[in-house]
């Protein structure tokens, strides 16, 4: 099985895609929405959320975990993957992130080597963004921005209220000034507004988000290590689960994401 794992709803940007391409697995979705957002939480408690969602996702028999969360992403991957993944485990299981298809897909299509970032305050001042971009391209120039309410706004369903809209275009307002062509969304959340950094934008700033190039990459990353692809299940299977209020999960998965889902399961971490 595959499962994600998100602060809230914002992985469902990640995990509607996968499904669309990868639809003959089974999925489990973790949204630890009872403790959204985390960016505005230590790297302490992050790391610590991170380890007890791994710890619930592996006694469930999961082989693949996907960090669909940039901040857990950013302040976390590492932590468990060095935690978790020794000696035999690191043949049986595996522990992946939305980071590095984000970063290699802004840098392939940046013509003027000014990429912007978006994220919560604990991925933007990880830099983790501009160290991984720089590794591959040290020329390119990355300008990051935290958004801290966008993610509450996000949760509570307000992304498309005029409020959201006035608060995103301050937001932006930094990265537009820097003359940036390309701009990494660096938090799953931040798809389900779209539309508004669309309009904020324009036409001449690409928008790279994790969905869909994070599908594409488990897709290649599956053909290349059949060790792991030969331990997954493939009934189609998907469950959910929630740390909050299930119907809430439900509603808002259906109404902004158009996918029609089982009451998910309310556990605790």
């Amino acid at each position: 099985m595959i499962a994600l794992f998100d602060s809230g709803y914002g992985g469902l940007t990640v995990l509607k895609p996968i499904l669309k391409l990868l639809p003959e697995y089974d999925y489990m979705y973790l949204g630890d929405s009872g403790r959204a957002p985390y960016g505005n939480h230590s790297t302490e408690n992050i790391k610590m959320f991170s380890e007890q969602a791994v710890e619930y996702l592996f006694s469930k028999g999961v082989k693949l975990i996907i960090f669909a969360c940039n901040t857990a992403s950013s302040t976390s991957l590492r932590h468990v993957q060095e935690k978790y993944l020794k000696g035999k485990d690191e043949q049986d299981r595996k522990i992946l992130g939305v980071l590095i298809p984000a970063a290699e897909k802004a840098i392939e299509v940046t013509k003027n080597k000014r990429i912007g970032v978006v994220g919560t305050k604990a991925t933007i001042n990880s830099k983790v963004y501009e160290t991984e971009i720089n590794k591959l391209d040290k020329d390119i120039k990355v300008y990051g921005k935290a958004c801290p309410l966008l993610v509450p706004l996000i949760e509570e369903g307000w992304q498309n209220k005029p409020e959201s809209h006035s608060i995103l275009k301050k937001y932006l307002r930094d990265i537009k000034n820097n003359n940036v062509d390309t701009l990494i969304l660096g938090c799953t959340h931040y798809p389900l507004m779209l539309k508004n950094f669309k309009r904020i934008l324009g036409k001449k700033i690409r928008i790279i988000e994790s969905g869909e190039v994070t599908a594409q990459s488990l897709k290649t990353y599956l053909g290349r290590h059949p060790e792991i692809e030969g331990k997954l299940s493939k009934k189609g299977k998907k469950e959910f689960l929630t740390t909050d209020d299930p119907a809430r999960f439900k509603e808002f998965t259906e109404k902004y994401l158009g996918m029609k889902i089982k009451m998910p399961e309310k556990i605790s971490l």
